[in-house]
């Protein structure tokens, strides 16, 4: 049986770090920004006080992995974690990622670049938003970035990490083909895919395991929909994504109502999940770490008290082999 200590180190050779099995996601705190025809790209509105707290209260309750965008909030979410681990820094490891255009005046994101020039342009502009001298882990964030262009940007990251400005990179991507290919990097140390006890992914999980890479795990709790919270007849908020879902946002309905067909999923394994006194956001994390060992997930968070809970299943750890095995059958 893991202990405590065992279920917070995921230690990553190629970068030298300890990345942690829980880290925490940094969109939601980037606050509103959107794209070009209004849509929205945030969460809603954020207390940006509130996000330091909760930042701190997490590197207070061991989880020192924070993942990040330059895009998010059009480069606000960067500059609240600098905020926040400002004196702190050596506590924590930084990810963020590059690739996507925006405007921090206007709070848009408009186009893509993925040249290497552009690359260590954005490198040097999340550096100073950051408030830091160097990133742990950085990830292109285009996920269907050409073959051809993507090896281009991988060397380019491991002369990134020859002149110090980074410790590590990654690809942000759903296809375990253009994972292999950032993983040929002798510096490439994860790779960021989604997963979740409602929707598996077991080509990319695979993939971290055969190259020892990071699988840190983005939307482990669907968004929101996996931690009880969104109310089945509540609408969310006009700055909110989840209002407005995109074709790939399938979790939720327009209005942002939980989608009747994942909430049925999602009561189907409730009482699975909440045992052993877990929330079902902590049950949701530890099916995660139960799936995988190289799983890092990093739920999203706005509050303290968010904070606190997902850094509480690190005292629950994965499910039991039975318990995975249940889940598996209740949603075949």
């Amino acid at each position: 049986m893991q202990t405590d200590m065992d279920r917070r180190k995921r230690t990553q050779d190629r970068g030298g770090f300890e990345a942690g099995a829980l880290g925490f996601g940094c969109w939601a705190i980037g606050g509103e920004w959107s794209a070009p025809d209004g849509s929205p790209l945030g969460w809603g509105t954020v207390d940006d006080d509130e996000s330091v707290a909760a930042v701190r209260r997490a590197l207070d309750l061991g989880v020192t992995f924070f993942d990040t965008a330059d895009v998010y909030g059009a480069g606000h979410s960067e500059r609240v974690l600098g905020r926040a681990l400002a004196g702190r820094r050596d506590e924590a490891v930084i990810a963020t990622k590059w690739g996507n255009l925006f405007d921090e005046r206007t709070r848009t994101m408009d186009g893509a670049d993925t040249s290497p020039a552009y690359a260590r342009q954005a490198l040097v502009a999340s550096l100073r938003r950051l408030g830091t001298d160097r990133i742990d882990l950085y990830q292109l964030h285009l996920g269907d970035t050409p073959l051809d262009k993507a090896a281009e940007l991988r060397d380019a990251c491991e002369e990134f990490v020859a002149e110090g400005l980074i410790r590590a990179y990654g690809w942000s991507t759903d296809d375990p083909e253009r994972a292999a290919l950032f993983a040929d990097g002798e510096h490439c140390a994860a790779v960021q895919h989604a997963c979740n006890v409602l929707e598996d992914a077991p080509g990319m999980l695979n993939l971290s395991e055969e190259r020892g890479l990071f699988s840190v795990i983005r939307s482990p709790l669907a968004m929101g929909l996996l931690t009880g919270a969104r109310d089945p007849g509540r609408r969310a908020a006009a700055g909110d994504i989840r209002s407005t879902p995109p074709a790939w946002l399938s979790w939720y309905e327009q209005g942002g109502v939980p989608a009747r067909h994942w909430a049925a999923r999602v009561e189907a394994v409730r009482e699975v999940l909440t045992a052993d006194g877990r929330t079902l956001a902590q049950g949701a994390l530890g099916w995660l770490w139960a799936r995988s060992g190289r799983a890092v997930p990093i739920p999203g968070f706005r509050t303290v008290a968010q904070a606190e809970e997902n850094a509480a299943a690190l005292t629950h750890g994965p499910l039991r082999p039975a318990q995975l095995e249940e889940v598996a059958a209740l949603l075949a």
